[in-house]
């Protein structure tokens, strides 16, 4: 036998082997990949990696991390502006509280959905361009609100304010993280961003009282102005490094965004004017709750069908990510008690912006020292600490806020605050960079699916948090007033003592004592619902206070279970595989 003859015939054994079967098994994929994409199915296209980290000097650090700051602050002041002066802006448009408070619900219906978006078309088009592009919207939108003379056009004009504040938050997210070694995005950037997000609120508190004394609502529309063309000029002298392009986007993720964007839309605009017009005493509250609902299966079923996923809906719907999901929302409506709890409170108390501005200060002093905090304690691992730590600062300042009185001034809630804005600070980084990590783990597509679950727990958990705050003031309101009015007969001498004194109040201007004792009556009555109104925030404080007590207990529950199985498989370790 020749050696040729010899070869081949040991290689024919060799292939009846049944290890080199398996080799050959194992070797298919990598062979098809080879050949062409005729062998093997084409893998669903991903971001491209972000680029190498070029360390920056300190004083271009501070530089971007100052834009970063700028842009968010630019973003949350446009957004602010509306909500916390809306009783000051509905006078001189000639509007009802209500027709104001849809310029709040034509900005939240696409700004609660269109960060989604603007990920894949970032990816896609390039990071330089989709910053430039998104400065130049904001400030022509600015700009053209100096035009706004009737409602209808301010309505479609806060729509579109939603559309262009939507990249902005992104923008102050990079710009601040660009400088951010690796090392310290998690904990250091992430803490940064979060408070420069949480900063817009009090700082509009602070600036407004002065900017409507010199020009009424357009000087805060010039301010906002003024913010983004300055941000406009950094964005062009600061770039960012972008990665390389990827088409990323499909035709059918803007059919299914668009289910998404009616779904979230639609609940952002019921979540925002439901209270006013009351839940069941209008039929297109429900028409608009089922648009949505019926969005929201529709996009489900298209996510679930399709191989490259716009969400992954199966992963957002795992054990772990439900749990991330609830305890972001719990959290994020216990939150409320300072927006829609504190600040309102005062408010029906009589206070105006200029009294609150001590509180503002203590609400900005609170966000920034627990973001330093944060940063300087925050490493894998103490996650569940900080969080226990967080909600007893919460319930502890839910609790002293829950004994005021309708004398209770700002001064009287600085400490209360203080701890409300402290552990607002404290809880969102570590829970981000949790849920983040988690993402990364499984690919750069699943930070899309992260995203959601992130802005559907900021974005309409603040809506639901202040639309349940609101309801259930309105019920326990009404429930006081019965109970007071039942106990204030006019035969009991104290009533009509005190009757007498408000109408005699009176006699200067009214001659006619039928008249004063009206007037006394009706004085009275507002009295009496003024005290129903401080009781009913007593009890929604009490009832944060009650729900963040509940969270912590689930938490250590949670911590305690986790650590019984982690005990149990370092005690009862697998046998090692062969």
């Amino acid at each position: 036998m020749s050696p040729r003859e010899a070869a081949a015939r040991q290689q024919d054994e060799d292939r009846e082997r049944p290890e080199f079967r398996e080799d050959a098994e194992r070797a298919e994929p990598v062979q098809a990949a080879v050949e062409g994409p005729e062998a093997v199915a084409p893998a669903p296209p991903q971001p491209a990696p972000p680029p190498a980290f070029v360390p920056k000097s300190p004083l271009m650090t501070l530089a971007y991390i100052g834009a970063g700051v700028l842009i968010a602050l630019t973003q949350g002041l446009g957004q602010s502006f509306i909500s916390t002066n809306l009783q000051q802006i509905a006078g001189p448009m000639d509007l009802t509280q209500v027709e104001a408070t849809w310029l709040m619900a034509a900005y939240f219906f696409p700004n609660a959905s269109l960060t989604l978006l603007l990920f894949k078309v970032r990816a896609q088009y390039g990071l330089r361009n989709f910053a430039e592009v998104a400065i130049v919207a904001y400030v022509l939108v600015c700009l053209a609100h100096f035009w706004v003379n009737s409602y209808e056009s301010a309505l479609v004009l806060r729509f579109f304010a939603g559309v262009a504040a939507a990249p902005m938050t992104s923008l102050g997210f990079l710009y601040i993280l660009e400088p951010v070694p690796p090392a310290k995005k998690l904990n250091i950037g992430l803490c940064i961003a979060l408070t420069a997000l949480a900063v817009p609120t009090p700082v509009t508190g602070l600036i407004s009282p002065p900017l409507m004394d010199l020009g009424g609502y357009h000087a805060l529309y010039l301010v906002e102005m003024g913010l983004a063309m300055v941000s406009l000029g950094l964005v062009y002298l600061l770039p960012l490094v972008s990665p390389p392009r990827a088409r990323v986007i499909s035709s059918l993720d803007v059919v299914s965004y668009i289910f998404l964007a009616i779904a979230l839309g639609s609940f952002a605009v019921v979540l925002t004017v439901g209270r006013l017009y009351w839940w069941m005493a209008t039929d297109w509250l429900a028409l608009l709750i089922i648009a949505g609902i019926v969005a929201s299966a529709v996009f489900a079923m298209i996510e679930l069908n399709r191989k490259n996923h716009l969400v992954d809906i199966r992963w957002l719907t795992s054990r772990e990510i439900l749990h991330f999901t609830g305890a972001l929302m719990v959290f994020r409506i216990a939150l409320s008690e300072q927006s829609s709890g504190a600040v309102n409170f005062l408010r029906n108390a009589g206070m105006l912006n200029e009294q609150m501005a001590g509180l503002y200060w203590v609400m900005a002093i609170g966000a920034v020292l627990s973001g330093i905090v944060c940063a300087a304690v925050m490493k894998p691992g103490r996650a569940s600490a900080i969080h226990a730590s967080a909600l007893i600062l919460l319930a502890l300042g839910s609790y002293m806020d829950s004994q005021s009185t309708i004398l209770t001034r700002p001064e009287q809630m600085y400490a209360s605050q203080m701890l409300v804005s402290f552990a607002s600070g404290l809880y969102l980084p570590p829970a981000l960079a949790v849920g983040m990590s988690a993402a990364l783990k499984r690919g750069p597509n699943y930070i899309l699916s992260f995203l959601v679950v992130f802005l559907a727990t900021q974005k309409i958990g603040g809506y639901l948090g202040s639309a349940l705050y609101g309801t259930f003031v309105q019920w326990r309101e009404q429930f006081h007033s019965f109970r007071l009015v039942s106990q204030l007969a006019s035969t009991d001498p104290l009533v009509a003592a005190r009757l007498n004194q408000l109408g005699s109040a009176y006699g200067k201007v009214l001659t006619d004592p039928s008249q004063q004792t009206l007037q006394g009556a009706s004085l009275f009555a507002r009295q009496v619902q003024q005290q129903a109104y401080a009781l009913a925030y007593n009890d929604s404080f009490l009832l944060t206070s009650y729900l963040s007590l509940a969270a912590l207990a689930c938490l250590a529950i949670h911590v305690a279970w986790r650590n019984r199985e982690r005990f149990l498989s370092h005690s009862n370790p697998m046998p090692a595989a062969a």
